[in-house]
């Protein structure tokens, strides 16, 4: 299923900011950098991808979840379950 996504430039340079973090951290622990430094740049990862996962979750509600609420019925209903268990998961990462 297509997804919408407006900023898609932003979350391409996002993601590559990240996964610029991802190699700096693989070449910390490759050199044996100080443990508690490499946790607190893994944290920075963490809240960037979070930040990322947020962004497209908000929207996803604005764009998709508004579209389907209009439409009513067993989309729409399709559609807050689907945001429901997105957000269930988001939690618990």
């Amino acid at each position: 299923m297509a997804g919408y996504i407006g900023s898609k430039g932003d979350y391409t340079k996002r993601l590559r900011r990240v996964e610029g973090q991802i190699r700096g951290l693989q070449r910390m622990v490759e050199s044996d950098t100080y443990c508690i430094d490499i946790l607190t740049q893994v944290s920075a990862t963490t809240k960037a991808l979070q930040a990322v996962a947020l962004g497209l979750l908000d929207e996803h509600m604005n764009h998709c979840i508004a579209e389907a609420a209009s439409a009513g019925g067993p989309v729409a209903d399709a559609k807050l379950r689907e945001a429901s268990a997105a957000i269930a998961r988001l939690l618990r990462s």
